[in-house]
């Protein structure tokens, strides 16, 4: 039954890593409908989400391999100085904070409460969006302040449920750029950012997790990287285009129907 709930949540994540739903969100609900809870659960739930920004990986791979030139000039375009500058804000609070959110902050109350407060974030980025022009078109333009803010965003999102994508696509939208520019910056920003994660919750997990439960880290995440790679292009085309609050409405509703029938 274990490796069937594996199955069921890399699916889960495949769909959901691309949209700024908050696929971690969407986990911890579907693993409490399932009764796949506590510390193994939770370790599981950032591990299998590496298997699909593989899938971006793959996507971008020319993107990446370009960083290795490190040519941080003028006018280079998007660079590794940039990603750096992205993932300073998040990736040290959540090393230093990294018990404290795996206790409080991943259980299915405060992911509804993340999933509203995501919502409204990404309502006003759209209001935002509606009344200036954006000075960075596409990813090669954004800044490294702009880089540098929308990595402060991303703290919003070591709150599960309140969605990686959703808070930096909004907060590059608040710092200048386009949708489009965001969303290319956030995918590309979210490989080393769960590298990073994953290597972190599982040392930080070495003494609870079993031989077994690599077993089921690596199902859910070769499913979780299968499905990825099928949704991977459409979803990021989506998410380029469709407003915002589409998908905040969603994330109410969501909210609302778990709230009311579940807990």
């Amino acid at each position: 039954m274990d490796y069937i709930k594996a199955v069921v949540l890399g699916i889960i994540e495949g769909l959901t890593e691309f949209l700024p739903v908050s696929s971690t969100g969407h986990m911890i609900l579907a693993g409490d409908l399932m009764n796949f809870t506590g510390d193994k659960a939770g370790t599981f739930e950032v591990v299998v989400q590496l298997g699909a920004v593989l899938a971006v990986f793959v996507l971008y791979f020319k993107r990446f391999i370009s960083f290795l030139k490190f040519d941080f000039s003028k006018g280079s375009g998007l660079n590794a100085l940039h990603i750096v500058l992205g993932m300073i804000p998040a990736g040290v609070l959540g090393v230093v904070l990294h018990g404290f959110i795996k206790e409080h902050l991943f259980g299915p109350t405060t992911v509804l409460l993340a999933l509203i407060a995501g919502g409204l974030l990404m309502i006003a980025a759209e209001q935002y969006q509606k009344r200036h022009v954006p000075s960075a078109e596409t990813v090669d333009d954004i800044t490294y302040k702009q880089a540098f803010g929308i990595g402060v965003f991303q703290i919003l999102a070591l709150w599960s449920g309140f969605s990686r994508s959703g808070s930096t696509i909004s907060g590059g939208i608040f710092m200048g750029t386009s949708q489009k520019a965001a969303a290319d910056f956030t995918f590309i920003l979210s490989v080393p950012m769960m590298f990073g994660a994953t290597g972190v919750d599982l040392y930080k997990s070495r003494d609870l997790l079993v031989r077994e439960d690599y077993g089921l880290l690596l199902v859910g995440l070769v499913v979780s990287f299968i499905v990825g790679l099928i949704a991977v292009v459409t979803f990021i085309n989506l998410i380029k285009k469709l407003k915002l609050s589409w998908f905040a409405y969603y994330r109410f509703v969501l909210a609302a129907l778990f709230f009311l029938f579940v807990m």
